[in-house]
């Protein structure tokens, strides 16, 4: 199946957020998606972008994203963060997470970013063995750190505003 990159429009908001849902769902997180369609459009697009998106389109159909974001290491200095890079399963195999991956990093060399960073879940062996193959250093001796809504709300409850 022949696929074509490109970055994300607005109007691509409705396919992403498919796709978000779906890695949801192979995540065993279905639950946990909170934003809408209409949050993409506006984080994506609006007057203070939040991210920038590339697409993998096949016809008429989105088959596969990459969404990164700036980020800032005091180690480092300017990196990017690749908060998901998500091939539809009938797409797996297909050469299309490396052309996506390739398009992260040109991104963000033109950028000049020191860094490119992600994560991937313990039991995705699967995506791990992909990253390693590309030269990606997975840091299996580091957790990681959310404080979520219900989190913060907690925390701000125990500290003198």
């Amino acid at each position: 199946m022949e696929y074509t990159i490109r970055e994300a429009r607005k109007e691509d908001m409705g396919q992403v957020f498919h796709l978000i849902d779906e890695l949801a769902k192979f995540e065993k997180e279905a639950h946990a998606v909170e934003l809408s369609v209409a949050d993409l459009e506006e984080h994506g697009f609006g007057q203070e972008k939040l991210f920038h998106c590339f697409v993998a389109e096949s016809g008429e159909e989105i088959v596969g994203i990459a969404l990164v974001y700036p980020r800032y290491s005091t180690w480092k200095g300017p990196i990017i963060h690749l908060e998901d890079l998500i091939v539809t399963e009938k797409m797996r195999g297909s050469g299309l997470g490396t052309a996506l991956l390739d398009e992260v990093v040109k991104y963000g060399h033109k950028l000049g970013v020191k860094r490119v960073s992600w994560e991937v879940l313990d039991w995705n062996e699967p995506a791990i063995g992909f990253y390693e193959s590309k030269g990606a250093n997975v840091m299996r001796d580091w957790d990681v750190v959310h404080l979520d809504e219900k989190g913060i709300e907690k925390y701000l409850s125990n500290i003198n505003l």
